[in-house]
């Protein structure tokens, strides 16, 4: 190990050292995330997404018409991203993978859609922020609008906050039947649903179960705005805007690795502006929407989770 390197590891772990309750939080904490990356590696390249190996593929590319850019999900069943939106007007869009525009639907009747998650067979399920409100709905075949009246939904009204601090994030666990809700701060949250689609038309069978303990030991950001669920490895990604990072936890809320969205931290030209939703496709690469309208793509440079995903 060269020396520069040693001091640095010395250096962040003097940061880290001082930092007492701001380590997860703040800048200290961040520098201990990615120290952490450095100095243990990839401890199980079959099983993490592992984050470091990411690189920016399509940077900063600028949807043409659209406003409030503000959460993603990608629909295997027609390969391609839906995004969402929370301005005037929301609507939920079709993009391809390299961003282009597709098709538009919009959203009547709801108050702040903030993220979308895509549960199969054309379903989705969307979060409203300011009612902490999750809508289930089929997407139409055609491009055309939806109603909120017409969605299946679901309020959890726990730590409401009067400053636009409700769920601003959702992501779906298949395998479980699980939807993931990501409380953005005062306080960070983050809770699971389980059962919710299997529910719809059949006997209810929902568990609500309160998951802020991973953020709190896992989580080196001062927000969360959006989250993925990984289904190849049961991990969960967990996006930043503040922080301008990207967390990945394991399938027990434990840390595993850290990307920085910032310019003098890895190989983008300039930092990722306001990073509000993200997610990945089958193939392994990774989305990210910076608002009002900045679309970018990550691609892993080493062979792993995503070679092997490829091949299936």
């Amino acid at each position: 190990m060269s020396k520069a390197r040693k001091a640095g590891i010395v250096l962040i772990a003097a940061l880290v050292g001082v930092s007492g309750v701001f380590v997860h939080f703040g800048l200290p904490g961040q520098l201990y995330a990615h120290w952490h990356n450095s100095w243990y590696g990839n401890q199980a390249p079959d099983k993490n997404i592992w984050l470091p190996d990411y690189k920016v593929a399509i940077e900063g590319k600028p949807i043409p018409g659209i406003t409030d850019l503000s959460g993603l999900a990608y629909d295997p069943d027609h390969d391609r991203i839906l995004g969402i939106t929370n301005g005037v007007p929301m609507e939920i869009l079709a993009l391809t993978r390299d961003g282009d525009l597709l098709e538009r639907y919009p959203l009547i009747g709801f108050e702040d859609t903030e993220g979308i998650a895509y549960m199969g067979k054309g379903r989705v399920v969307i979060v409203d922020e300011q009612q902490q409100r999750l809508h289930i709905f089929t997407l139409p075949e055609t491009a055309g609008p939806i109603r909120a009246d017409q969605t299946e939904s679901l309020a959890i009204e726990i730590n409401l906050s009067e400053h636009n601090k409700g769920f601003e994030g959702v992501t779906y666990d298949p395998a479980n039947d699980r939807i993931f809700a990501i409380k953005e701060r005062d306080p960070r949250q983050l809770y699971s649903i389980t059962g919710m689609l299997g529910s719809i038309g059949n006997r209810m069978q929902i568990r609500i179960k309160d998951l802020t303990a991973w953020v709190d030991r896992g989580v080196f950001s001062k927000d969360l705005s959006e989250g993925y669920y990984d289904p190849r490895t049961g991990h969960l990604l967990l996006l930043s805007e503040q922080s301008s990072n990207l967390t990945e936890l394991d399938q027990q809320g434990n840390f595993v690795s850290i990307l920085s969205l910032r310019a003098l931290a890895g190989d983008l030209k300039h930092t990722l502006p306001q990073a509000e939703g993200m997610t990945m496709d089958n193939k392994g690469e990774l989305y990210i929407v910076s608002e009002p309208n900045l679309f970018y793509r990550f691609t892993q440079t080493k062979a792993g989770l995503s070679a092997s995903a490829e091949k299936h």
